[in-house]
């Protein structure tokens, strides 16, 4: 089973947490799009989705899944997202795709955040592997990533991608992030910062882990 099985076979087990008129929230990245695709074949049993992020939006759509905004929904059964990096305490990293910070407002939103990975994506320590993205405001990037500098990160400009709230990504290199809660915390009282990508003080409540040999559950 190659690495686009292995998504697929943690895309289409989250369907089973996916109840008669739900409203489903819907992160953003590879392996949430093989979870959209998957989600048309229950399009006419929900209600709709929540996405966090533009790309979501437009493949729901095109599934014929009704998109509700966030301001639409007081809460959400399940969110349903990928990760970067996920540790053995259900804490992840994400925005390699840019859109962590509606997915931290659409995750906050839900009562069960299923977290869907293939199996490369679990670490022991956050930031072993991929450098932690963090949205900032433009005019505050220089300032912001001086500060990075002083924690002890390599700090890089994503240059020519712009969130879809207008800010800039500075990727954090060689930063190992031993307190994941408290540099969460850290980072996002930063001024400038509007988020981080440590997904700690809101982690995943279940892990769906695609292997070699089909999904496996982590509650």
């Amino acid at each position: 089973m190659d690495q686009l099985e292995m998504k697929k076979a943690a895309a289409n087990a989250a369907l089973q947490f996916v109840k008669p008129d739900m409203i489903v929230g819907v992160g953003s990245g590879s392996t949430v799009n093989c979870f959209i695709e998957a989600l048309g074949s229950m399009k006419d049993e929900i209600k709709g989705a929540v996405a966090a992020s533009k790309n979501s939006e437009e493949l729901l759509k095109k599934q014929g899944i009704e998109v509700f905004s966030a301001n639409d929904v007081s809460s959400l059964d399940i969110y349903v997202d990928g990760a970067d990096e996920i540790n053995p305490q259900k804490m992840m990293i994400k925005g390699g795709g840019a859109a962590l910070t509606r997915e931290k407002i659409v995750a906050s939103l839900a009562k069960n955040f299923i977290c869907i990975v293939d199996s490369s994506k679990q670490v022991d320590v956050l930031g072993s592997t991929f450098p932690l993205p963090v949205e900032v405001i433009p005019m505050a990037r220089s300032q912001v990533a001086r500060k990075l500098v002083a924690l002890g990160g390599s700090p890089e400009w994503r240059e020519e991608v712009i969130t879809d709230n207008g800010n800039v990504i500075l990727d954090v290199y060689n930063f190992p992030i031993i307190n994941p809660v408290q540099m969460e915390k850290e980072l996002n009282n930063v001024a400038g910062v509007v988020t981080n990508g440590i997904f700690a003080l809101n982690s995943a409540n279940t892990v769906i882990v695609g292997t070699p040999t089909g999904a496996k559950i982590i509650k």
